[in-house]
């Protein structure tokens, strides 16, 4: 299996040295190149086409969400991952609305930070057990719409979908649990996504959550 191609988007040299020692370290990862401001960064996102791309916050001139939200505009396939010391609301949020997949903090351990590239590189939403239990406590607090009323763009089934999608099933459950083809579940997604003006699950599972979709845990 090829090396997980990694872009560094970081500020601070001694940082990026770290995480390029750490990345070295393992098989599967390669960082094929390093930015130190969020124009470098989107330049080198457009140059290098990485597969995963760690992105600071704060850097000098446009900062890390900004940056993130302009290369998944242009890279939708290019995952994501913040890595940030920075581990309020408005930050986790900000960032998974501009399209990150991946949120760690920058005292996380190498595992964590090994799991959350490896986890956005094959595709899924990864975020490091300090985040993850943010959003969950974000998320306990009851949320009073009516789904039907929230999303009235999607079908009955498109919702049932988008509730199991915010429970945390994945695509092969959905097909199981509705005895639906997994085709018929992707085209699904799709059109969700596509209704909810979302890029991808971890959006689509924030408005989900906030219209009070997936809080049933069974």
């Amino acid at each position: 299996m090829s090396a997980i191609r990694i872009l560094l988007a970081d500020d601070h040299g001694l940082f990026r040295e770290g995480l390029i020692a750490l990345l070295g370290s393992v098989p599967d990862t390669r960082v094929i190149g390093e930015a130190a401001t969020g124009e470098e960064a989107m330049q080198k996102a457009a140059e290098l086409q990485p597969d995963v791309l760690l992105m600071d916050i704060q850097m000098p001139g446009t900062n890390g969400i900004e940056a993130t939200r302009r290369i998944v505009r242009d890279s939708p396939h290019i995952g994501v991952v913040v890595v940030t010391m920075f581990e309020d609301d408005d930050s986790v949020f900000s960032a998974m609305r501009a399209g990150a997949r991946g949120y760690v903090l920058k005292g996380a351990d190498q595992e964590e930070i090994l799991a959350v590239i490896r986890a956005v590189a094959a595709g899924e939403a990864h975020f490091g057990p300090a985040i993850a239990r943010r959003l969950m406590n974000y998320f306990a607090a009851p949320r009073p719409a009516d789904p039907a009323e929230a999303f009235p763009d999607l079908t009955a089934r498109e919702r049932e979908i988008l509730d199991l999608i915010a429970r945390g099933r994945n695509n092969q459950e959905i097909a199981r649990e509705l005895y639906l083809n997994p085709k018929t579940v992707r085209n699904h997604i799709s059109n969700i996504f596509a209704k909810l003006q979302v890029a991808d699950r971890a959006q689509a599972i924030i408005r989900a959550r906030e219209a009070g979709l997936g809080t049933n845990s069974g």
